[in-house]
């Protein structure tokens, strides 16, 4: 691990203890780039860890402090995430710059310090989220390259079960759905119209549940899996 001091952070609130993981995507032509960035205070934006694609660490903000990584956002009724998150940047151009898929050691070095990091925090696996999950009108990292099913294989997030033959519920009405997508934790509107805000929710949790296609539709397949995760959750 390589320590680089970022100034950009601050005081959590009293009595706020960590619960939630928040992974991002650094979208910045390379790391030199990003790190540059996370460590200029005119900049005031900064991750707690950020993983080069070769797998090396980088420490730039230590737990106890707020790290200035989430923005606007919202999940599960609290809107300043930074107040109660660690997030952890992963180095990759992003959709801007040439998105791309996280290499290997990438993807292993992440999954030993997110395991860290559950063992020191009481964070829930329905807690370990993307950016895009807490701000969907804004961000889309850490994408639909990201694996997120491995991830959870390795005991850092939720899947929904691999198997499930029950047959597709009839279409829901768009209020439904948007409850089940409060209940999961995503900041959405319960007015039953399928608005902006809606199916930018619906593709910030097909980039996390259902990546092979993100359109903001609601096809059968997002609807089952947002289905079996409520299920797990509630």
């Amino acid at each position: 691990m390589i320590r680089l001091e970022s100034p950009n952070h601050g005081t959590r609130p009293d009595g706020r203890e960590v619960d939630m993981l928040v992974i991002h995507y650094t979208g910045m032509p390379d790391r030199d780039a990003a790190l540059t960035r996370m460590c200029d205070p005119a900049a005031q934006v900064s991750a707690h860890y950020c993983i080069d694609e070769d797998g090396t660490l980088y420490h730039l903000v230590d737990e106890d402090r707020r790290a200035w990584h989430a923005g606007r956002s919202f999940w599960r009724g609290a809107e300043d995430v930074n107040d109660r998150s660690i997030g952890i940047e992963l180095v990759n151009p992003g959709h801007e710059f040439g998105y791309r898929p996280f290499p290997e050691p990438q993807m292993l070095a992440l999954r030993d310090l997110a395991r860290e990091i559950l063992c020191r925090h009481p964070i829930s696996p329905q807690n370990v989220v993307g950016h895009a999950d807490i701000a969907p009108l804004r961000k889309q990292d850490p994408g639909e390259l990201f694996n997120w099913q491995r991830l959870a294989r390795w005991g850092v997030g939720l899947w929904p079960p691999l198997e499930d033959d029950r047959p597709p519920q009839p279409d829901r009405p768009v209020d439904e759905i948007q409850m089940m997508l409060a209940a999961y934790g995503y900041g959405v509107p319960v007015s039953g119209i399928l608005d902006e805000t809606t199916r930018a929710v619906i593709a910030a949790f097909q980039r996390h549940f259902r990546p092979r296609r993100v359109d903001g539709r609601l096809d059968s397949e997002t609807v089952r899996q947002l289905e079996l995760l409520v299920e797990l959750v509630c």
